[in-house]
């Protein structure tokens, strides 16, 4: 048997292909609008409602999103640079070859997505919900996340490179391929047991090793 391949395969780059975009013409986002190489640049989507919309090769820049309302909308082949707000839903939402630079989201509802080849690089997400999502091929890299909840959530193929992960929620998590070992920072709120299917460094085993050690009821003494 050959066991020289890689521990953890990486996951698999986005290929967004942002053909040439036109601006966007300023009307308010409709339900199952359909928005096909639209730039958003400087806009401010708060409060709006684009509940089952598809976003193809868009590009969004300096794009305000509070309490957006984009249940079910679909994202491909999106490129999103500084994307800033709260309390925006994109439940059971569609993200695949897309990439997001530097957002500071807070609050952020993904329960239910579905993400394929998905890049996020740099920024802050807030209290990321990801409960039931499914995460195939998704990179977080210089990412700081501040108790994401990935509670009964599918990943595959995750990666974590000088990321701060505070206070992970796992419960019910299902890992596969899940690379934890570039992580600057890793502290696991709970689920320690779904940590099967996941590679850690020693440090970080060492680091994990009380807080699993209490929750398997092993008493560690001299």
């Amino acid at each position: 048997m050959d066991n020289t391949g890689p521990v953890c395969p990486p996951p698999r780059a986005p290929r967004p292909a942002t053909p040439h975009t036109h601006p966007h013409d300023g009307a308010p986002l409709t339900p199952e609008g359909d928005y096909d190489s639209v730039e958003f640049t400087g806009t401010d989507l708060a409060g709006a409602d684009a509940a089952g919309a598809r976003f193809l090769d868009c590009e969004f820049r300096d794009v305000r999103l509070d309490d957006a309302r984009l249940v079910g909308a679909r994202f491909l082949d999106c490129v999103a640079e500084r994307l800033h707000g709260t309390g925006t839903s994109l439940a059971s939402a569609q993200l695949r070859d897309t990439r997001l630079d530097a957002p500071r989201l807070g609050g952020l509802q993904l329960h239910g997505a579905v993400l394929e080849r998905v890049a996020f690089h740099g920024g802050k997400l807030d209290y990321l919900n990801l409960r039931g999502a499914t995460l195939t091929d998704v990179a977080f890299e210089n990412c700081v996340l501040v108790e994401a909840d990935l509670a009964g959530a599918r990943l595959r193929r995750v990666s974590f490179d000088g990321c701060t992960l505070r206070d992970l929620d796992l419960r019910q998590a299902a890992l596969t391929d899940v690379d934890l070992r570039g992580a600057a920072s890793l502290t696991i709120s709970d689920g320690y047991d779904r940590l099967a299917g996941a590679v850690v460094t020693p440090n970080q085993l060492l680091d994990l090793a009380p807080a699993l050690a209490a929750r398997l009821g092993l008493r560690v003494a001299p």
